[in-house]
């Protein structure tokens, strides 16, 4: 099954919402369409950005970069709930690195 990693920059954090929420929100979303491989948080120039990794099962390239899309904007319209977001990427895993796609 191909890997993904969608990567979504966080620009602050709604009012009333513990920081954990948003990789957890991040997760239970993605992981409500695929298996969620990993997470982590990073802080890129200055801005924390979080990455969810995940498969998507096997198809044709169309049908599973559309599957991998539509997980991370899932995923970053949950994490609009509790978060305010910046730049959304989508990347694949092929031949040992990650591609943006």
């Amino acid at each position: 099954m191909p890997s993904y990693r969608a990567v979504l920059q966080i620009t602050g954090l709604r009012p009333g919402n513990a920081p954990e929420r948003v990789m957890e929100a991040a997760k239970e979303a993605v992981g409500s369409l695929h298996l969620v491989e990993g997470d982590r948080l990073d802080v890129v120039k200055g801005v924390p950005q979080i990455t969810v990794r995940y498969l998507v099962e096997a198809a044709n390239d169309g049908d599973e970069l559309a599957a991998a899309r539509a997980a991370a904007l899932v995923m970053q319209d949950a994490v609009e709930d509790v978060a305010t977001t910046g730049r959304l990427q989508v990347l694949r895993r092929r031949r040992g690195a990650w591609v943006p796609v």
